[in-house]
């Protein structure tokens, strides 16, 4: 692909569109950037004379959903369309053709599981390095200097959606639940663009124990390896009493091969053990031997944000996991205590809060709740009887921490786990994250 001379246009000047239009400049291209935010030293223009403008080629960033009017008027004026893992894909044919690329996608788990996989291969010996949306952009990471001979991509449903041309050693597909309704437009939507990915592979590490996922690629006719918390069959990953086992990968299909003690995997909780399975398949998949994979295990830490123990002081456990921006990766949280003071709420993107309070009901001492859609929470705390409080303030996280203090008793757990998105009152998960720790470590 060709770009010196050529005209191109960038929808979205965020971290993948900077990525894309430094790389593309630097080929000779001249950019333009569609986006609402000042971004850069680029010109930026308004939509509507955007549409009028002649391109080459236009590259769209994740987020911006198919019927935006941008990019109707560019399929309508049959300008071609690409994205950042298509363009990444190109240069890494022309340039690493040996490199390796794997990737994972799911509704939860996806960093946490990206970054052991790369952990797992590093021990191995493999150099691999985890990109996507984690660590730098996938265009950047090929087009870097380092040399991997794995990249270990996360990968969103919005990627998978506008991606067509890689093609992946091993992919894995950890869970599926609501998310994003309101970019897909439906949970049947959402399905198909992470279960697209499988058209990218011939091997597909699929949780088992999601029926909905299950029935969902039960089409796809490549290698399907399952992983879950059950002993598993001759082909799959699972658990022997306190042994995390692969029977996919060994040399006698009726042996299996210890992967790992239950112990091992920190926190030991029931999605984190399922997600360690998932990164153990892939690692097999190419090329890592148990023993260095069960190194990895032991020295892994997971990433900030995700159950992270802010302190515990007083028999009450203070836990942050801001990175739990749906119900599914809520409910994953509330199961791993057994009665919490839960401060939930933000943006919920079309999701829907009535499966996981009744699954989570029982654990739920009362409920601190913030944000824009806190009242699509309530009304389902109403209904089963939980108490509720409904928290505000400039600083908001300082008062709920405030208010959880006064609740809280030995034995409790005050847990931060939104189950929405953070960006109505923080400017990112992250960000919802450390005001949570500062404001405990401030307070308590």
């Amino acid at each position: 692909m060709e770009f010196a001379g050529k005209k191109v246009l960038i929808l979205g000047g965020g971290v993948t569109g900077s990525a894309v239009a430094k790389i593309i400049e630097e080929l000779g291209a001249s950019i333009h950037i569609a986006d609402e935010k000042p971004f850069n030293d680029y010109a930026l223009h308004p939509i509507d004379d955007l549409v009028n403008l002649d391109y080459d080629l236009a590259i769209v960033s994740p987020g911006w959903k198919p019927t935006h009017p941008l990019v109707e008027a560019l399929n309508k004026a049959n300008i071609r369309i690409t994205n950042e893992i298509d363009l990444a894909w190109h240069f890494k044919k022309l340039h690493k053709p040996e490199q390796k690329w794997v990737a994972i996608t799911g509704t939860n788990g996806k960093t946490t599981t990206t970054e052991l996989t790369a952990a797992m291969l590093k021990a191995s010996g493999i150099s691999a390095t985890a990109c996507g949306n984690v660590g730098t952009t996938v265009i950047e990471t090929v087009w870097s200097d380092k040399n991997s001979d794995v990249l270990v991509l996360e990968l969103s449903s919005f990627q998978i959606h506008w991606m067509q041309d890689p093609e992946f050693s091993v992919v894995a597909i950890l869970n599926i639940a609501d998310d994003h309704t309101d970019w897909h437009g439906s949970f049947e939507e959402y399905t198909k663009a992470k279960i697209k990915l499988l058209e990218h592979t011939d091997i597909g590490i699929i949780n088992g124990q999601d029926q909905h996922l299950v029935q969902s690629i039960s089409a796809w006719t490549g290698r399907k390896i399952y992983f879950g918390l059950d002993t598993p069959a001759q082909g799959q990953l699972g658990l022997v009493e306190e042994l995390l086992v692969d029977r996919a990968f060994v040399i006698d299909p009726s042996e299996a091969g210890a992967i790992a003690e239950l112990k091992d995997v920190q926190p030991t909780v029931p999605h984190a053990v399922a997600n360690t399975l998932a990164a153990a398949g892939i690692a097999r998949a190419v090329g890592a031997d148990l023993e260095s994979i069960a190194s990895a295990i032991k020295g892994f830490q997971p990433g900030r944000h995700r159950i992270e123990l802010v302190i515990e002081k007083d028999g009450i456990r203070w836990i942050n996991d801001s990175k739990a921006t749906n119900p599914h990766a809520a409910q994953a949280s509330l199961f791993s205590a057994t009665k919490s003071i839960w401060i939930a709420g933000g943006l919920a993107k079309g999701a829907e809060f009535k499966e996981l309070i009744e699954k989570s009901k029982s654990r739920i001492k009362c409920a601190l709740l913030i944000g824009t859609d806190r009242e699509l929470i309530a009304n389902v705390l109403v209904a089963h009887n939980i108490d509720f409080y409904r928290i505000d303030g400039e600083k908001v996280m300082e008062e709920a921490v405030k208010k959880a203090r006064e609740l809280a008793e030995p034995g409790d757990t005050v847990l931060m786990a939104p189950a929405c998105a953070s960006m109505d009152q923080f400017k990112n998960y992250s960000d919802r994250g450390d005001q949570f720790v500062a404001a405990v470590k401030k307070l308590v």
